[in-house]
């Protein structure tokens, strides 16, 4: 589920579940994590983390136990992951990355976004709600009006309007991440790794008070969840009531 190559100084990571979606489940975030750890340990100097096929990643794998708190547990974990090692990882997304996609995309440094690819936060449609990190993130990747429209209304942004507002730093494909890439390795390793440390203390990291996170879990463990859950399997709009 998880293919890992490596050209000289860089490693790409990628995600090989094309009939699904490349969407995750158990197996796979500890794939991720364990290929990012794996790939600093062995000397890369900067990552490239994308999808093969047509999709960076669909998200979480809403037919598998992903609704279960300790994968959402595992999930923060491996974003912190990529967050926290010490090299640079750019995202190349191939095409949409929604909901968990959008958070791999967010724990990278630098993104290259195809032309045809698009990033959004559907939680809301589903009955779940995303953490303190999530949020905070999109807010200082796009800023606070473009997340709450993000956010409260399940809107997604393109890969033109992501490199208007900043989020995409490039617009393109692997193969232009992979170059980039290239580029970037040659740079001074300390260097980078303190700008990384710098840039990534946007608030992320500070701990979510006991209100958000009992918030939070009040949407994951409510009859609303079960009720987006059903809807799903009977291919039809759920019908919330906030309880």
């Amino acid at each position: 589920m998880i293919g890992v190559s490596r050209t000289g100084d860089v490693t790409t990571i990628e995600l090989q579940r094309p009939e699904q979606r490349n969407a995750l489940n158990h197996e796979m975030v500890d794939g991720i994590a364990t290929a990012v750890t794996g790939a600093v340990d062995a000397g890369a100097r900067v990552i490239v983390l994308t999808g093969q096929g047509t999709v960076f990643c669909a998200g979480a794998d809403l037919s598998g136990p992903v609704y279960d708190q300790d994968f959402l547990e595992k999930l923060l974990a491996m974003l912190r992951v990529i967050d926290s090692v010490p090299v640079p990882v750019i995202a190349a997304l191939n095409g949409p990355a929604l909901g968990a996609g959008l958070q791999l995309a967010m724990a990278a440094d630098l993104r290259v976004m195809a032309p045809e690819s698009m990033v959004g936060i559907p939680a809301a449609k589903i009955g779940v709600a995303v953490d303190d990190w999530t949020i905070k993130r999109l807010v200082s990747l796009v800023g606070g009006g473009v997340a709450r429209g993000i956010t409260l209304a399940c809107e997604s942004l393109s890969a033109d309007r992501a490199w208007e507002l900043g989020f995409a730093n490039k617009i393109g494909d692997l193969a232009d991440a992979q170059h980039w890439a290239a580029t970037i390795a040659v740079l001074a390793p300390l260097t980078l790794q303190h700008y990384k440390l710098v840039l990534n203390d946007d608030g992320t990291r500070d701990a979510a008070p006991a209100a958000h996170l009992e918030s939070m879990m009040r949407a994951w463990e409510s009859e609303d969840l079960e009720e987006g859950k059903r809807a799903r399997i009977e291919k039809r709009m759920p019908v919330y009531r906030g309880r």
